[in-house]
């Protein structure tokens, strides 16, 4: 069984990732952006390295999709392949930040890699405004994501809501992650996971 994550930069994809973990015994999948080779240049210089940094991105989550199909283990993970894809590549495109020669290069192999693998059992979508983000992104400090501007982020929540909107691939679970607190308050995980519960037939 593969449930997958999906949210916004700060929504709390890794720590919800890991209380899931813990609760059901599922092996979790993080977002490894301690490793990635590409992160910090693009903070530095979007234009220079959009493409390379999406590329890089497509090749690691579906290598991480196989690898999760293949396994026969159920698995909880960190962002999706689609959210590269619908909103972080289609915003780079819309704010001249990536060409529509690379862009229109990136969705074709996309659309191409994408059509070979299942979709997640269960997606989670972690909903929250600009100002949740950034709180949460500043309290975990990495340093390459303080420069994230509230414009930014709202582009993106747009994105989000567009996508989550019109998502059709499989079992979809939305939650508000403005007033849910599941690291510190115990209703909010029971809630969550009789909703979980009740949509895998666990």
């Amino acid at each position: 069984m593969h449930i997958a994550i999906a949210g916004n930069i700060g929504s709390g994809k890794t720590t919800l990732a890991n209380l899931l973990s813990q609760h059901y015994g599922w092996v979790p999948h993080y977002e490894d952006t301690e490793n990635n080779p590409y992160l910090n240049d693009f903070y530095n210089d979007m234009p220079r390295w959009a493409f390379e940094l999406q590329i890089y991105f497509l090749q690691t989550r579906l290598s991480k999709i196989l690898e999760i199909r293949n396994s026969g283990k159920n698995v909880v993970q960190d962002r999706t392949v689609y959210e590269d894809a619908y909103i972080f590549a289609a915003n780079l495109h819309e704010m001249g930040l990536m060409s529509s020669r690379d862009y229109k290069n990136y969705t074709g192999i996309f659309e191409l890699m994408s059509s070979l693998i299942s979709p997640p059992d269960l997606l989670i979508y972690l909903r929250a405004n600009v100002s949740t983000l950034l709180k949460q992104i500043r309290s975990r400090g990495r340093e390459y994501e303080q420069g994230i501007s509230p414009e930014y982020l709202t582009k993106l929540n747009v994105k989000y809501e567009k996508w989550i909107s019109s998502y059709k691939r499989g079992k979809l679970l939305v939650l508000d992650a403005d007033n849910l607190d599941f690291p510190n308050r115990e209703e909010d995980m029971k809630f969550l996971t009789n909703q979980i519960n009740s949509l895998l037939n666990i």
